[in-house]
């Protein structure tokens, strides 16, 4: 079964850009996106997604933020955002039931320049960590998406330079690692602990992604129990068409 996670910057924008080509290649089971910009209604789905279940979550500022889920299995129940109207506003949140897990697609608030919005953004992770730790009383937990946070140095390009940027200050990997500490693993870095130059975000800017000056910011993680249904784990960096690639996970 292979689940695949993607921000895709814009859907609008990515149909353009060989978007159905990506998902008949792949033929995922579930395919999670994060920052799609548009309502249901805005969007042309392409005929590869015609044999899916689609989900939407969008913000109510237009052309902001969203995510949205396609799945071939009709889940047992959906449910948009976090509960917390503060947190629910932009879309950023949805929450999936099937039989065997609870799947959780997020597109986490970035910190923003000069770390200006990091008090809120370390309030939705608190929010986060206890909307997972809840799922995960009643069934293992998989959550996916731009989690907008590179963990270790090892997950960025250039540490160093990095320190206090946005997605890659102390107090975000500390509450990221706050999460793992609660019961999930990472699961490309379990298949994967000692991979460098394994990124899924590049800057536009200065040829980043031709050089591969990347950061490693969209996971998959699961319920720790629920690591060895965990066959595969994967970056897919050839596929274009955002300033991310595609993450999956295949479970076996």
């Amino acid at each position: 079964m292979k689940l695949i996670s993607w921000n895709v910057n814009g859907i609008r924008a990515v149909l353009g850009k060989g978007f159905g080509d990506f998902v008949s290649a792949e033929r995922p089971e579930i395919l999670c996106l994060q920052e799609t910009k548009a309502r249901p209604e805005q969007v042309q789905l392409p005929l590869e997604l015609g044999g899916y279940h689609g989900f939407w979550s969008s913000a109510e500022k237009p052309g902001y933020s969203g995510v949205a889920v396609f799945t071939r299995e009709k889940p047992l129940d959906v449910k948009e955002g976090l509960g917390i109207g503060e947190h629910d506003r932009e879309g950023r949140v949805l929450t999936l039931e099937y039989p065997d897990f609870i799947l959780v697609n997020v597109y986490t608030p970035n910190a923003q320049d000069e770390l200006r919005r990091l008090p809120y953004r370390l309030s939705w992770d608190e929010a986060f960590r206890n909307h997972v730790a809840c799922a995960a009383a009643r069934k293992p937990v998989v959550f996916c998406g731009d989690l907008n946070v590179a963990h270790q140095e090892i997950d960025i390009a250039r540490p160093r330079e990095n320190r206090r940027s946005p997605g890659f200050s102390d107090e975000e990997r500390a509450s990221f690692s706050m999460l793992l500490g609660g019961g999930f693993i990472d699961t490309f870095r379990h298949h994967h602990p000692d991979k460098e130059g394994a990124y899924s975000w590049w800057s536009y800017r200065a040829g980043a992604r031709q050089k591969n000056v990347g950061w490693r910011i969209d996971y998959f993680g699961v319920s720790s129990p629920f690591i060895k249904n965990v066959a595969a784990a994967e970056i897919l960096p050839h596929v274009h068409g955002s300033d991310h690639c595609p993450v999956g996970i295949t479970l076996g």
